[in-house]
C-alpha cells in the first residue's frame, strides 16, 4: 500500500479491504462526487461494488469519478446538479429511484465558501454559501426522507467538520452552516426517534483535509489558503464515511485527532481557544505563496472544464492514516484496553504498597 503522505501525485487509493460486500448493488447517492472528499467516498464505495449516483455540477469531475467508481468495481452514474436548488436536488433523486432503483443511502458533501472576513464577504456570496452548504444539506436530507419513508428504512450521512462546533477566522459563512447542519441534524434525529423510525441519520466531524477547495473556494487573503495543520487525505474522511453509512445508529462520529482535540477543548476551556485563534488563525489558513486567480466555484463549477479529483496541492504535508478514527470505530475494544490498563496500574501500585509494609 502506498504511504500518501509520499505520494507525489493522486492514485486511487484503496484504504482497506471491501466488508464482504456490504454495499454490493446498494444505491447509495454521493452529493460533491466530482472532488475532494466526495470523490474520495465514490471511489471507496465503488471498492464496495455499490451503485453510486453521483451528485454535482462539473462535468468533467463527474465524468471522471463516474470512471473511477466502474474500475473500483461498482457503477458509477453521473446526475447534473446543483444541490441548492431543491428542485433540481428532488427531480435528479425521482430520476435516481426511476433508474436505478430505492436509494439505500444519502451522503451529504457538498459545499462552497468563501475565504475572507466577515465584512469583506458580500451578502449575496454569504447568502450563496449558505444555500449550497447549508441548504444543500437541508434539500438532500428532506428528499432522501421523502424517498425513504415510503419504504421504512434508509441511511442519510452529513459530512460535518470540526468546525461545526468551533469557528474560526476567515470561514464564519462556512462555519455558520456547518452549525446550522448539526442543530439541524439534531432535530431530525429526535423526530425519527420520536416516531420509532428505522430511517438513521448521523453526522462525521471531518478534520483538516488535502482537497482541491484551497485551489477553487473564492480567496480574498493575502496568500494562497491552506487548511489548518494537521492535515489528512480525503481517504481518511472517505473510510469513515461509508464506515458511518455502515453503522448508522450513532449520533455522530469525530475524525482525527485534531477534530477530538479542538472538540475537547472547545468544551473545556473556549475562551482559551478564543484568544489562540485570534492570535494564530489567519496567519494558521494561508501560505507565503500568491493565492490562486481565475478560479472559484461559488457560482459556476470550477471543474466544467478541467478534472481536479480528490487530493490538493498539501500531498507531502497529509497525514493518510488517523489512529483515533480507529478508536473511534472501536469504542467497546479501546475502553477495555484502557479499562485493562489502569487496571493493570492500580494493581501494580497496589503490589508495591504491600512490598514496602
Amino acid at each position: 500500500m502506498p504511504e500518501w503522505n509520499d505520494a507525489p501525485v493522486e492514485a486511487p487509493f484503496k484504504t482497506g479491504p471491501a466488508q464482504d460486500g456490504a454495499f454490493a448493488g446498494k444505491v447509495v447517492v454521493v452529493t460533491g462526487a466530482s472532488g475532494g472528499v466526495g470523490r474520495a467516498v465514490a471511489r471507496r464505495l465503488g471498492d464496495e461494488g455499490a451503485v453510486v449516483a453521483l451528485l454535482a455540477r462539473g462535468a468533467t469531475g463527474l465524468s471522471a469519478a463516474a470512471v473511477e467508481v466502474g474500475a473500483a468495481g461498482g457503477s458509477g452514474i453521473v446526475y447534473e446538479t446543483d444541490v441548492a436548488d431543491y428542485a433540481q436536488v428532488k427531480a435528479a433523486a425521482k430520476q435516481i429511484e426511476d433508474e436505478l432503483g430505492p436509494i439505500d443511502v444519502w451522503m451529504n458533501i457538498a459545499f462552497s465558501s468563501v475565504f475572507a472576513p466577515f465584512t469583506e464577504i458580500a451578502p449575496e456570496e454569504f447568502e450563496r454559501t449558505t444555500a449550497v452548504t447549508y441548504l444543500g444539506y437541508v434539500w438532500g436530507t428532506r428528499v432522501a426522507l421523502e424517498m425513504m419513508r415510503t419504504r421504512g428504512h434508509g441511511t442519510i450521512v452529513q459530512a460535518g467538520s470540526a468546525l461545526a462546533y468551533r469557528g474560526i477566522p476567515l470561514q464564519s459563512a462556512y462555519c455558520g452552516a456547518k452549525h446550522a447542519i448539526r442543530g439541524f441534524t439534531e432535530s431530525v434525529r429526535t423526530e425519527l426517534l420520536g416516531e420509532g423510525s428505522d430511517i438513521k441519520i448521523t453526522m462525521v466531524q471531518l478534520p483538516a483535509l488535502n482537497t482541491p477547495q484551497f485551489d477553487w473556494v473564492l480567496s480574498r487573503l493575502r496568500g494562497h489558503p491552506q487548511p489548518v495543520p494537521p492535515i489528512y487525505q480525503p481517504e481518511v474522511a472517505a473510510d469513515a464515511l461509508v464506515f458511518a453509512a455502515r453503522h448508522p445508529g450513532r449520533k455522530e462520529y469525530w475524525v482525527g485527532g485534531s477534530t477530538a482535540a479542538t472538540l475537547l477543548a472547545q468544551r473545556v476551556a473556549p475562551a482559551l481557544v478564543d484568544r489562540y485563534l485570534a492570535r494564530y488563525g489567519v496567519k494558521s489558513q494561508q501560505t507565503d505563496e500568491k493565492p490562486p486567480t481565475g478560479v472559484a466555484n461559488l457560482w459556476q463549477p470550477a471543474d466544467k472544464d478541467r478534472d481536479y479529483g480528490a487530493h490538493g496541492g498539501f500531498d507531502n504535508r497529509s497525514h493518510g492514516r488517523s489512529l483515533q478514527v480507529w478508536f473511534s470505530q472501536h469504542r467497546r475494544l479501546t475502553a477495555a484496553a484502557v479499562g485493562g490498563l489502569a487496571a493493570g496500574a492500580l494493581l501494580g501500585v497496589a503490589r508495591r504498597r504491600a512490598a514496602h509494609r
